[in-house]
């Protein structure tokens, strides 16, 4: 057990944000708000056999990467927001820190070595997040509503007036949706609120989906009616499952439809407020811009885009080539697709609908060749598709020749390292070029991009020996988004 009184020198974070230290025994040491460089004391918690979980209580020596946090919400208080888990870092520090990840991730994981670690593509920091899952809970004893995140490691709601991640006019909602449901009559009965935010030739959309579990009474609904008008937000209901979100006054006079869009293409992508899109609209632009660039397909050529949800890649590459298909596990995400394909008028942009979990060489042969793949799975990854291209390494099969280069955008880095591994060592690629994407600033998510070319004559790589990169020098010029 660590002793109150050991100095410990934190050496690294873990996924979770935590600096990572060992004791005098050689015990790994947990640490939520240490940062790497610092010594520490800590009040040891819970304890394994391999490692502890320490609680920060005093800082011999502090980072200089460690900031003041930009938000009150922030820290290791009690009531303190879990929503963020990396404020106290400096936002230039945090990203060196995820490029660490993915690449220890992709070695230790997948023994994968990027032959090109590429720049991280950044963005502004704070007022970012154009989607967000707000929970709401009338707390009688305190005879308030709150309206906001979870506290850190808790089921209850933070107290939370303010949140510097979501847009400023979304923040400034946050008090007066409070007063909102607590002035319903079924403020007992609205678990969440859920955001997302478009665009219009008008300006930004504020839509607001409200979860009822009780159907909503006519004083309630012309409340949400008086906000909408006085803070000029569309209020869309929810009274069950996702499939029955629908917005609360239909119709002439509903106001603009939500929409995103990727100028450098020419695209616009109307969607529905449930429907997944990214929650930094800022930073998809730019990935999608570096996206298209790394695939770097020709005119004449077929591309194929796995797990293309509304057609967030789909339809900017359908500008460029000859033919592209989008296929999606959702019929009704697909169904989007194409409606958003004849808005923009994209009829060389094809969608189908399949269980992409459950692949084999055969059903990569049935959609046919294509000379370039994008890939943009959930957090799950994409290994069904991984083994079936080192199936047909294999076994070839007659007429079907695989991708010659494929771009994987992932948002988890250990399903892509894993899948990583599997084409580089089994499918007979090789990963070219790899780097992070800071989706979510002062958090530890870990948005990424990875390009793998097929090796010519489906020769493996020699086996990897040497030690993985060191991470990009601090300082280098980031790929940033434009801001707002």
């Amino acid at each position: 057990m660590t002793d109150i009184n050991e100095w410990l020198k934190v050496d690294a974070l873990d996924l979770e944000a935590q600096g990572v230290a060992r004791n005098s025994e050689g015990k790994v040491v947990f640490i939520e708000g240490a940062l790497p460089g610092e010594t520490v004391r800590v009040k040891t918690g819970r304890r394994k056999n391999n490692w502890e979980q320490g609680e920060l209580v005093e800082i011999g020596r502090e980072s200089s990467q460690r900031v003041t946090p930009g938000c009150p919400n922030f820290g290791l208080h009690a009531g303190a927001c879990g929503g963020c888990k990396m404020q106290h870092f400096h936002a230039s520090a945090q990203v060196a820190v995820k490029q660490r990840t993915l690449e220890d991730n992709l070695w230790h994981l997948g023994k994968v070595r990027p032959e090109r670690v590429m720049r991280p593509i950044e963005g502004p920091t704070w007022g970012y997040r154009y989607r967000a899952r707000l929970s709401v809970r009338h707390v009688v004893k305190k005879g308030t509503v709150l309206v906001g995140f979870h506290e850190r490691k808790s089921r209850y709601i933070a107290d939370m007036s303010e949140c510097r991640i979501l847009p400023p006019h979304i923040s400034a909602m946050l008090l007066p949706l409070r007063a909102l449901v607590m002035s319903m009559d079924a403020r007992d009965t609205l678990p969440q609120i859920e955001l997302a935010l478009g665009e219009s030739p008008e300006g930004l959309v504020n839509a607001l989906v409200l979860r009822h579990l009780e159907p909503l009474g006519a004083a309630d609904l012309q409340r949400l009616r008086d906000f909408a008008a006085q803070h000029r937000v569309q209020w869309w209901l929810q009274p069950k499952g996702p499939d029955t979100v629908h917005l609360l006054d239909a119709g002439e006079g509903a106001g603009p439809q939500l929409a995103y869009t990727l100028p450098e293409f020419g695209v616009t992508m109307p969607f529905k407020p449930t429907d997944f899109t990214q929650v930094n609209h800022q930073i998809n632009r730019v990935l999608v811009a570096r996206a298209l660039k790394l695939l770097d397909a020709q005119p004449d050529e077929r591309v194929i885009d796995w797990f293309c949800g509304l057609g967030n890649f789909t339809l900017p590459i359908a500008t460029q080539v000859r033919e592209v298909l989008g296929i999606e596990g959702s019929e009704a995400l697909v169904q989007r697709s194409r409606e958003n394909a004849i808005v923009n008028r994209r009829d060389n942009a094809t969608f189908a609908a399949r269980n992409l979990f459950e692949l084999s060489a055969q059903d990569l042969a049935a959609y046919g060749s294509a000379a370039r793949w994008l890939v943009d799975p959930p957090r799950e990854g994409a290994f069904a598709l991984a083994k079936a291209l080192a199936e047909v390494r294999q076994n070839p099969i007659a007429g079907y020749e695989p991708p010659a280069r494929i771009v994987y955008v992932s948002c988890n880095p250990s399903t892509l390292a894993r899948d990583a591994g599997l084409l580089m060592h089994q499918a007979g690629y090789r990963c070219a070029a790899a780097g992070v994407v800071n989706m979510f600033p002062h958090t530890a998510h870990v948005e990424s991009i990875a390009v793998f070319e097929r090796i010519d004559g489906w020769t493996l790589p020699a086996p990897v020996e040497a030690e993985p990169q060191a991470m990009a020098p601090e300082g280098a010029a980031p790929e940033t988004a434009d801001p707002a």
